[in-house]
């Protein structure tokens, strides 16, 4: 729970605040853009919500803080926002919420499906959760883009018996998982559903392509709103930029118009405006 007596020195007077106990994962920034800024160590408050959908979005980004370092000085309507989660994007596609601290506040997805859902990476493991998935339909599958963003899968994995899903490369950070996924070339998993490996940030990296419009793609790719453009962490490539340019290069032969990413933005784009996006990034990545 946030505390008033370590409010970061940056945040705009007013009700809501960020403290000092905040990582600066972006999460709050992604969900609510018009209040929260990144100030340098941490996220901050520079201007307090002033409509009721700047408050809602804070709401938001108050529950989703991985460390709980968000709070208000007055009462809030977090116990009515917490209903809407998870968030719908778009057709069966939703926004799970509740970052976990324990992937350093990746964002998670889960996918209605009449074969079975879906949860791509993994929000912290709540009752309240638990039980909204329940209400989806439960979970089939849990798929594991990389190490980093894996939180409490195992839970979730023995609470719905779900069937977890991770490259071998990858398979230390959830020794138990049920298919371990070889290689490195794009599989067809399911119908509509397909997996590319993406070697780069991890060794094992990979995507989950859903309908050729949904690409969940873990730390390999995001959109920085700043620049309006695709963007590859490179500062936090742990095992080759080499390899995810090349990775990345191989992306260019998908359609797509979603990019949901674990950290980092999402984005939706017009396929012909996304394939031009990625050609760019490329280019801008091999530099």
């Amino acid at each position: 729970m946030a505390d008033p007596a370590k409010i970061v020195s940056t945040n705009a007077s007013g009700n809501f605040f960020v403290d000092t106990t905040c990582i600066n994962c972006d999460a709050c920034r992604q969900l609510a853009p018009a209040t929260f800024v990144d100030a340098g160590e941490y996220s901050a408050v520079y201007q307090q919500p002033a409509t009721d959908i700047d408050v809602i979005a804070a709401t938001r980004a108050l529950l989703c803080c991985p460390t709980g370092s968000i709070g208000t000085k007055e009462k809030n309507q977090a116990a009515i926002v917490r209903q809407e989660f998870p968030l719908l994007l778009d057709d069966n596609v939703y926004y799970c919420g509740f970052n976990s601290a324990k992937s350093y506040g990746a964002n998670s997805f889960f996918v209605k499906h009449q074969g079975g859902n879906w949860l791509i990476d993994s929000p912290k493991f709540l009752p309240f959760l638990v039980e909204k998935f329940e209400q989806l339909g439960g979970i089939k599958y849990i798929f594991l883009t990389h190490r980093d963003d894996v939180a409490d899968a195992a839970k979730y994995a023995e609470k719905f018996t779900a069937v977890r899903i991770i490259h071998a490369d990858e398979l230390y950070s959830q020794p138990e998982s049920e298919i371990v996924f070889e290689g490195y070339e794009a599989s067809e998993f399911a119908p509509e559903f397909t997996i590319i490996p993406v070697p780069g940030h991890t060794k094992g990296h990979m995507l989950l392509l859903y309908k050729n419009k949904f690409l969940f793609t873990g730390d390999h790719l995001s959109y920085e709103p700043e620049t309006r453009g695709l963007y590859a962490f490179r500062n936090h490539c742990w095992y080759s930029w080499p390899e995810q340019t090349k990775s990345m290069e191989k992306l260019t032969h998908y359609d797509f118009e979603w990019v949901l990413a674990g950290h980092g933005d999402k984005v939706r784009l017009p396929f012909a405006e996304m394939k031009k996006q990625l050609k760019a990034l490329v280019e801008r990545m091999k530099d």
